[in-house]
């Protein structure tokens, strides 16, 4: 056969899959690669100065198409499925809508990469992840920015023009004609159109499979090996020297569930950059008693004391969305005359109580990142959920080298956001709602979430008992669920009048109490310190670019033989936890930590927030130093009491660089294992 024999043999094969079922189908794929073909023409020619016009450019173009023919089997299963399920005349009625209207939707994201090129100079990423998370706020910028009416009636006109263009070659009367006449069986098209999806699945958990057995032998499930395998999405995404060029070759659709899945912004593409982060912020974290001993581009310190170690048991309570107004002992006028924390309002005057706290995030993962990694919060998401989320130094690493049974202890399903994989793989065993059901362990009460935090308490203390009788020093980090929608909790517990978010508090305050009761009856409770603090705030929503009063979050550390009461007045940030911790038990270890011993000469009082794109350092003065897409850095004065932000206009270049050394000095130390355990 020759090559003038393969062009009407290819032709008739063409014709005699649109003259099927599946005709729309295929008419939908078509639209899509066309779309996808003018668009990559179209950024091509918009970034001609900057591409780099050789081999890898025009490879780009080749490269892009397969990954386009990827995405139009993707996105254009649904349609191939009901398609298969619909037979007769009767059937056009409900394809032809949805084909149009499937059409509407890939060209209003065509054009909608095409607004995000002309922002960012990019494919999306996880910027546009976070759109889907800020959403009110997107719309209205969005409403503001671009004429909305104007932007969806040409969407509307492309997507007809197409039907109609098919309509005028004859592939539309093709389609529907055939589909009419064409009766395969029901289960081909599904297996045939599902096949590749299953050997994207098979591929992503074998290699979950590798990544978990390499960096741990803890029990795995198979949704948390799908879920590590899937992390490798965006390995295989094209990459050139010139960034343009690797642009180009990508698919916007393929590069928005990459960056799902690996959930992480390049700093230098987005951010403000310093020439030698790393150094400078190694310089600004090493002390005396805790000199640096990594070598270049890194942070590891030695960090020693003279004084004997205290083998102290550490218990710490995370809880779930407890904003400090909640707490009678902050003062809130409207929170205070209701009385809803009478336990934790104790607890404050019997301990350290560290009053001026930040949350460094708007999630639980952000703020366990904070309390286990002691790390400023990098842009993106959580290092929790990223790919190289294991064998870093974290509290539970650093006390099980001391020969600590270090657990992680939680009422819902630990599979949630990749928490069980992350404190599997560093340092902590895990002990959670399904491992409990499962050697025969029932909970009192529980709801969506899980267990109530009566259970997890009660969970700890058959751990700690363990611990004890085996003669080792525990460390359990706890992570509770009942102050969360839907607010429900075991009956009996607190006043019946009470409901939603207050009820949440309430019991929250109360499971506290007989928690820290039940434990002084133990014989390990004179050696323990109790640490309670919140994961994050309840709300961060507001008309400001950051809600500073929204990040206030209660901690204290409580261990009536151990640790003299005291309020401390200090501004410190949820990242200074750990190493304060130790610095109190005077543990010697080597440190990766960012965070700092605020009790230490030399700790300059600061604090990090952040939400997903948005990085803060907010220091003591006021001073609130925001860095944020594209390479910007602004500045406001911040009045701590009321929030109020004013906009400074000269900007003060050392607290820029400050908040360079520790934001990016931290992402470049995570992406390049500079944050590893030393002892590994």
């Amino acid at each position: 056969m020759t090559f003038a024999d393969t062009i009407p043999r290819a032709r008739q094969w063409l014709l005699e899959r649109i003259q099927s079922r599946q005709g729309g189908t295929w008419l939908l794929a078509f639209t899509y690669l066309i779309l996808c073909t003018l668009l990559r023409i179209g950024l091509l020619l918009a970034s001609a100065g900057s591409v780099s016009w050789g081999l890898a450019t025009f490879s780009s173009l080749f490269i892009g198409f397969f990954f386009d023919a990827f995405m139009a089997w993707l996105l254009t299963l649904p349609y191939a499925l009901l398609s298969s399920l619909c037979r007769g005349k009767w059937a056009h009625y409900l394809l032809v809508p949805l084909w149009c209207f499937g059409a509407f939707l890939i060209t209003f994201w065509k054009i909608s990469e095409i607004i995000f090129w002309e922002e960012f100079g990019v494919r999306f990423n996880f910027i546009a992840v976070d759109y889907l998370v800020y959403t009110s706020e997107v719309v209205k910028n969005i409403r503001e920015s671009y004429n909305l009416p104007l932007i969806f009636s040409g969407v509307f006109l492309i997507a007809v023009g197409f039907f109609f263009l098919w309509r005028k070659v004859g592939l539309t009367k093709l389609w529907l004609e055939g589909s009419a006449e064409d009766h395969p069986p029901h289960w081909r098209t599904p297996v045939f159109s599902l096949a590749p999806l299953l050997v994207i699945q098979t591929y992503a958990y074998f290699v979950g499979t590798h990544d978990l057995r390499v960096v741990s032998d803890a029990h795995s499930g198979f949704g948390e090996r799908l879920v590590a395998g899937l992390r490798h999405m965006g390995d295989i995404q094209p990459a050139f020297a010139n960034n343009y060029d690797s642009e180009l070759a990508k698919n916007g659709e393929y590069s928005f569930l990459a960056a799902f899945w690996t959930n992480q912004l390049e700093w230098k593409r987005f951010y403000p950059t310093h020439s030698d982060a790393i150094s400078a912020l190694a310089q600004r974290l090493a002390r005396p008693d805790a000199p640096l001993v990594g070598l270049s581009g890194s942070i590891t310190r030695k960090v020693a004391t003279t004084e004997p170690v205290r083998r102290l048991n550490v218990i710490q309570i995370t809880v779930e969305s407890l904003s400090a107004e909640f707490l009678g002992c902050y003062g809130d006028p409207v929170y205070a005359p209701k009385n809803l924390t009478p336990n934790l309002d104790r607890i404050a005057r019997e301990s350290l109580w560290f009053k001026r706290c930040y949350a460094s995030g708007t999630r639980t993962v952000r703020g366990m990142e904070a309390l286990a990694l002691s790390i400023p919060p990098i842009p993106g998401q959580s290092v929790l959920r990223r790919k190289g989320c294991e064998n870093l130094t974290t509290l539970g690493s650093t006390l099980s080298a001391q020969g600590y049974d270090s657990a992680f202890i939680y009422g819902g399903d630990g599979f949630f956001d990749n928490m069980n994989y992350f404190f599997s793989t560093n340092g902590y065993r895990v002990v959670d709602w399904p491992r409990q059901e499962a050697a025969g362990i029932k909970d009192t009460f529980h709801n969506a979430w899980g267990a109530c935090d009566g259970d997890s308490y009660s969970w700890s203390m058959s751990e700690a008992d363990k611990a004890y009788a085996a003669g080792k020093p525990f460390h359990h980090f706890i992570m509770t669920t009942s102050n969360h929608r839907p607010y429900t909790w075991p009956a009996g517990k607190i006043d019946p009048r009470l409901t939603g978010r207050e009820g949440g508090v309430a019991y929250t305050d109360f499971a506290i109490g007989e928690f820290l009761k039940a434990a002084q009856s133990k014989p390990w409770f004179k050696d323990t310190i109790f640490v309670i603090v919140a994961d994050h705030c309840a709300s961060v929503a507001g008309k400001r670019e950051l809600e500073i009063r929204k990040y206030e979050i209660p901690l204290f550390i409580w261990s009536p033989h151990q640790i003299p009461a005291r309020q401390v007045d200090i501004m410190m940030g949820q990242i200074d936890l750990v190493p304060t911790l130790l610095g109190l038990m005077n543990v010697n270890y080597l440190s990766n930590f960012v965070g700092d011993d605020i009790f230490k000469p030399g700790y300059r009082p600061r604090a990090f927030i952040s939400n997903y794109q948005k990085v803060a350092v907010l220091q003591e003065n006021g001073l609130l130093t925001v860095l944020k897409p594209v390479r910007q850095a602004v500045q406001y004065q911040a009045d701590l009491k009321t929030g109020s932000l004013t906009p400074l206009k000269q900007i003060n270049q050392e607290a820029v660089d400050e908040a360079l050394f520790y934001y990016q000095g931290t992402d470049e130390l995570f992406h390049h294992d500079g944050l590893k355990n030393p002892l590994r």
